[in-house]
């Protein structure tokens, strides 16, 4: 999918629902948050959350004193966020970017995704995610990567999607990556269903 094509759906979509009504919404981020805990993330740990969009964990980040960033493709999406954190909404970094299309101009000591990387279903575009994953994670620095698992949906939001367990995320990531922890997580979305996703966490090495 292009850039402008991926902007303007997910535009369309921020643009007819709020922020608690998308199927990927939760009130309390927390297998995010023990993730991020468990990479030994401290006060003033730079953060970027990937496709973070309208996503609470950003409230939180910022309630624990870290370096955050915000990278969505939707401008609207950003735009939620930032007027739930209201004067908070300062201390955050705010990247309207496309990630397989961004220019990182820094590191950071922690790469948060959820459930950004199962929408690309181009090879290209994944391999343009993982030269960003190396322009923007600094060695020994983590990558933490929610998707849909491989009994997960396999669309969402009208797109079709990629299921992934640990061991294709690690294939995907190459040997650059140890595979720290995998956790299974049943979502239950704002209408009751359950969506079925992985998460894994990996430090990079070189």
């Amino acid at each position: 999918m292009k850039t402008l094509d991926r902007q303007a759906h997910w535009e369309a979509v921020y643009a007819a629902k709020c922020e608690n009504e998308v199927s990927w919404f939760e009130q309390s981020p927390s297998i995010s948050l023990g993730l991020i805990a468990a990479s030994d993330a401290k006060p003033g740990t730079s953060i970027i959350d990937i496709g973070g969009g309208a996503s609470r964990l950003v409230d939180a980040l910022v309630e624990g004193d870290f370096e955050v960033t915000v990278l969505d493709v939707s401008e609207k999406a950003l735009a939620a966020a930032k007027a739930r954190l209201g004067s908070r909404a300062s201390r955050v970094k705010w990247l309207v970017a496309d990630v397989t299309t961004w220019n990182p101009s820094r590191t950071y000591d922690v790469w948060h995704d959820r459930a950004a990387l199962h929408f690309l279903t181009d090879p290209k575009d994944r391999e343009a995610y993982i030269d960003r994953i190396f322009r923007a994670v600094r060695p020994g620095g983590h990558v933490i990567i929610g998707t849909f698992a491989l009994d997960g949906p396999e669309r969402c939001s009208g797109l079709p999607v990629l299921r992934y367990d640990a061991a294709s995320l690690a294939r995907l990531l190459g040997g650059s990556f140890e595979l720290v922890e995998t956790r299974a997580h049943n979502h239950q979305t704002p209408s009751g269903s359950v969506q079925q996703f992985q998460f894994s966490r990996f430090r990079r090495l070189k």
